[in-house]
């Protein structure tokens, strides 16, 4: 069985399968059309009662090219994936992972505690922990009738 990328734009346009053959046939600079293409790395974002965790695969991306920022709630996720030297009598015939600089932003609750974030690296997945603040309840006053 064979994975297919579906994108939803693809749906409406029928014609659009038949010009992509075209367009791959005749291609004779793939190498620079994938390297052209933005990579992002996928990511999830789990909440529980205490904290929000996000979770981001970033294969093949050194802990050392990964930044993490947050400024005025908003994390913003940074790095590069570097390209591996190309061997001097060696021939691709096809070239489909991407590399280069990303850049992730999500905006964050107000309920963050900035304070406290923190953050593992382990086997290309980086999972960013966020504590949630303690809301302050509103309490009752007692009314003592004199």
């Amino acid at each position: 069985m064979t994975l297919v990328k579906w994108h939803p734009t693809t749906a409406l346009r029928p014609w659009n399968n038949f010009d992509r053959i075209f367009r791959d046939f005749f291609n004779e600079n793939y190498e620079e059309e994938a390297s052209s293409n933005r990579w992002v790395p996928s990511t999830d974002i789990h909440e529980d009662d205490k904290k929000y965790t996000v979770t981001a695969d970033l294969p093949g991306v050194d802990k050392k090219n990964v930044n993490i920022n947050v400024k005025d709630n908003v994390l913003t996720l940074t790095g590069e994936r570097t390209l591996e030297t190309k061997e001097e009598n060696s021939n691709y015939h096809r070239r489909e992972r991407m590399y280069g600089s990303f850049k992730r932003c999500f905006r964050l609750p107000d309920m963050v505690n900035e304070d406290q974030i923190s953050a593992k690296f382990k086997n290309g997945i980086l999972i960013i922990d966020l504590p949630k603040a303690e809301v302050v309840q509103p309490r009752e006053i007692e009314i003592k009738v004199a």
